[in-house]
């Protein structure tokens, strides 16, 4: 196998490490029991003009296991994500204190911990779609490349072969990240 063939493979293996990357940020956005501040990190908030992402506006620190606070730099930005964090229904209650917001963080019922877990395989669903259209990507770019003779059709096979192998370890490793998620979610 030629490094040409190489350097696809590992493109290809590099679009499917995104993907758990991608679900790794989704998993720290679900509230497992303890505090954290990448619980926050998909909260945007209206900002002179512009949408930007909490953590840009705001320092967010965890002291204790079922508080958040967040320190906001500007004054007058303290309204907008007190809004912004009731607005994004994840069921927080804000507390504002001068130019600093505490977020005591409630225990988690059966049946939201039930709920997280359905979340947590829905964004595993999502990692696993688009692992799949990477190696379909990759096994068409194959058959082309088959098409325009610059492989042999038993190269095809053994590349295809390959495409499926990391295809298949990567769906394994989703799967093991949602089993890790959803232990950590009932557990707590």
């Amino acid at each position: 196998m030629s490094l040409k063939f190489d350097g696809r493979l590992n493109e290809t293996n590099r679009k499917m490490e995104s993907a758990l990357d991608v679900l790794n940020k989704e998993f720290a956005g679900i509230r497992a029991g303890r505090a954290h501040p990448n619980l926050l990190e998909p909260i945007k908030v209206e900002s002179y003009g512009a949408v930007m992402p909490l953590s840009q506006v705001a320092s967010i620190s965890a002291p204790e296991p079922r508080l958040l606070v967040i320190q906001v730099w500007d004054k007058t930005m303290v309204k907008p994500i007190e809004k912004a964090l009731i607005e994004a229904n994840m069921g927080l209650n804000p507390q504002q204190d001068g130019q600093m917001i505490r977020i005591p963080l409630p225990l988690l019922t059966e049946d939201r911990r039930k709920e997280l877990t359905k979340l947590a395989s829905k964004y595993t669903e999502e990692s696993k779609i688009s692992v799949r259209n990477v190696r379909r990507d990759g096994m068409e770019m194959l058959k082309k490349l088959e098409k325009n003779k610059e492989i042999s059709e038993d190269e095809l096979h053994n590349l295809s072969d390959e495409v499926q192998k990391i295809t298949d370890a990567h769906i394994k490793k989703l799967d093991a990240m949602l089993d890790e998620k959803q232990k950590d979610i009932m557990n707590v």
